[in-house]
Parts: C-alpha cells; sequence; structure tokens
C-alpha cells in the first residue's frame, strides 16, 4: 500500500472509497430486490459519510466513479417507484377492509 501522501497513495484511497460505496449499493440493489417477499424483515441501512481529504477523483476513476453514480440514480429511481406501489396496495388494502362489526341500533326490551 503506497504512502497516503504519494500520488499512489492518493489513488489507493480514491480505490477503497469507491470499493466501500459499491458495497453499499449492491447491498442497498439486493433489500430492494427482496423487500416486496414475505417475511423479509425490515434491514436498518447505516447513513453513508463521504470520506474527507480524498481530494479531487483522479481522472482514471472517472469511468467507475460514473458506472457507480448511474446505479445509485437507477436504484433512487426504483426505491421511488416501490414507495409508491407500496402506498397503493397500503390504500387498496383499506379500502377491501370491512367496517366494523355490525352493532345492533336499538333493543328490544319487550321480546
Amino acid at each position: 500500500m503506497a504512502a497516503p501522501g504519494t500520488t499512489a497513495g492518493f489513488h489507493d484511497a480514491w480505490e477503497r472509497a469507491l470499493g466501500e460505496l459499491e458495497v453499499d449499493v449492491a447491498r442497498a440493489e439486493a433489500i430492494l430486490a427482496q423487500a416486496h417477499l414475505p417475511g423479509t424483515a425490515v434491514v436498518a441501512v447505516e447513513r453513508w459519510r463521504p470520506p474527507t481529504g480524498l481530494g479531487p477523483l483522479p481522472a482514471s476513476l472517472e469511468r467507475r466513479a460514473r458506472a457507480l453514480l448511474d446505479r445509485q440514480l437507477e436504484l433512487a429511481r426504483r426505491t421511488g417507484e416501490e414507495i409508491v406501489r407500496g402506498r397503493r396496495q397500503a390504500s387498496a388494502l383499506r379500502a377491501m377492509r370491512t367496517g366494523a362489526a355490525a352493532v345492533p341500533v336499538y333493543v328490544d326490551v319487550q321480546g
């Protein structure tokens, strides 16, 4: 591993940062792909925090970073669609529920 202050160290730090972000995106994609399955538990996802002190993205990593951004944007789009779909399903379920059980309007006391 190269020293952090060197050009190679700078590139390695960006490689690690992109790798970590790719793992997070893959995890989010897997969660979204399985979210509709019965019995799927809600998964807490840790909030991503950008690494500090990296400086500008090396030109050699631009294609990889753009591909990762495209995956993130697609994931955001699909997540929005799933939220809308879930709200529609919840609304349909509420509409299908029957009202409260029939309650007598009066009581026959003379029988």
